[in-house]
């Protein structure tokens, strides 16, 4: 097809995920077809730096022959075998390979199609353990404020952001939410009990609120707590010192299940192959995906303890649970290709090494009085936008509309950079660029958001 003949396909045919498609109406569809290093190029020949890591999923960059070349090694020796009651050599050795990175006794994988899979098969994981050890009234979930966990009903029903769920009610009963670690809106999520200033102390708070809700639904009732080492949606909150460690200790408390959602943060992303590594914790169950492949195939991947596969070791036992495409072969194999370059080419290193630049060149932009707050880690990071810096009062819902999505999200894509601007919570810009990059990169992701948010804040 020539680029008229696609875009009329796309409009006609491709109904395209999240997206508003009435926006096209008047616009052309963006078609991305190329991809190299950390840019992207469109069907008009333009280039962008990739500052979102196509979605929070692309590790070591586009263009990579290597994996691509394990993935057609792989479909040549064998493209497709289920794990329903079978095995393969990439499966095997990959399950093997993530036991040994993941922390603790992590050493059962169970391979899913993606984050919102990993996260799904997790809670159902958490409700057949406790019936199969006795305890059958442990089957409720407890998530953070403003966090996302995937589209499947659990995963939804379990994600915090009620403007992405009422559309699909009713969901699976039983999930009930605790405060998130926003810092930057401490005073506001505590109602004035902290201010943000004592950090270890607003965060034993929010990890203290997990207890609260423990007790007010019954400890016997409550099977699973998923939280993400640095939560998503929001824009990138980080845990203050020490909260992961109250989490955990409320857990074992309490004998619930602590499930680390790495569906971004694992893989690299925050320096360390899991997050829970990052932050010294050892949860339960890790769900994951994304980075496992650097987006070369889909993939995703629950690593639970050994205790969890216990009562499944029994004779007669099985979870009745899986995916077709689960541990598929071509995928398999490109993720352990994936792995093994970051122990070849340093990646992680090269993060934990550079992070701090990437921090100070966003930091740069608190000089702008829109610019309210710079946050995250590793290479993980959101910038939130705000009217007044003083007060720290936010944009209207009318003015994301038109500022955030129908100015910024335009412009940042015009001048040269894919990333993501969002409002589910406060308004935020993200970026998750592939983890090959260096400071050339990060000033010019700086240039271009210092560009753009000077001529929004002047539509305010």
């Amino acid at each position: 097809m020539d680029p008229q003949q696609m875009q009329r396909a796309a409009k006609d045919h491709l109904w395209m995920h999240f997206t508003q498609h009435s926006r096209y109406d008047t616009e052309d569809v963006p078609i991305i077809v190329r991809g190299e290093g950390a840019y992207i190029f469109d069907a008009e020949g333009r280039r962008y730096l990739d500052g979102l890591g196509g979605l929070f999923v692309n590790q070591l960059g586009h263009g990579r022959e290597d994996l691509a070349e394990a993935a057609a090694a792989q479909a040549k020796e064998l493209a497709f075998h289920p794990l329903w009651s079978y095995a393969t050599p990439p499966a095997i050795e990959l399950a093997a390979k993530l036991a040994a990175l993941a922390p603790g006794d992590l050493n059962r994988v169970f391979f899913t199609s993606g984050g919102g899979d990993s996260v799904e098969s997790a809670w159902k994981l958490a409700k057949n353990y406790f019936k199969l050890v006795g305890k059958p009234l442990k089957h409720k979930v407890i998530s953070r404020n403003v966090a996302y966990h995937g589209t499947p009903h659990g995963a939804l029903s379990i994600t915090g952001l009620p403007g992405l769920k009422q559309q699909f009610e009713p969901l699976v009963p039983s999930t009930f939410r605790v405060p998130n670690t926003n810092l930057y809106r401490a005073a506001e999520i505590t109602h004035g009990l902290h201010d943000g200033t004592d950090p270890e102390a607003f965060g034993r708070w929010a990890a203290d609120q997990i207890e609260v809700a423990i007790l007010n639904e019954g400890a016997d009732t409550v099977a699973a707590v998923f939280l993400e080492p640095v939560q998503n949606a929001g824009g990138c909150f980080p845990p203050p010192e020490g909260y992961w460690q109250r989490v955990r200790e409320i857990c074992d408390r309490y004998d619930v299940l602590l499930v680390s959602d790495e569906t971004i943060c694992a893989y690299g992303r925050l320096g360390e192959m899991f997050g829970a590594t990052r932050y010294g914790y050892v949860p339960d169950i890790i769900t994951s995906a994304k980075g496992l492949t650097s987006g070369y195939a889909p993939m995703g991947a629950m690593i639970a303890s050994d205790r969890l596969m216990a009562p499944f070791l029994e004779s007669g036992e099985m979870f009745a649970h899986g995916y077709t495409f689960g541990g598929h072969p071509v995928a398999a194999a490109v993720a352990l290709r994936n792995l093994e370059i970051f122990e070849t080419e340093g990646v992680l290193e090269h993060v934990r090494e550079n992070a701090p630049a990437f921090r100070a060149t966003l930091e740069r932009l608190l000089d702008l009085p829109m610019v309210g707050d710079v946050r995250g880690d590793g290479y993980f990071y959101g910038v939130e936008l705000v009217k007044d810096r003083e007060t720290k009062e936010s944009l209207t819902a009318d003015e994301c509309e038109r500022v955030l999505h129908g100015f910024l999200s335009k412009e940042l894509y015009a001048a040269g950079l894919y990333c993501r601007a969002d409002d589910r919570g406060d308004p935020v810009i993200q970026l998750s660029p592939p983890l090959t990059i260096g400071q050339p990169e990060f000033d010019e992701m700086e240039r271009i958001l210092r560009d753009v948010i000077s001529r929004a804040h002047a539509l305010l």
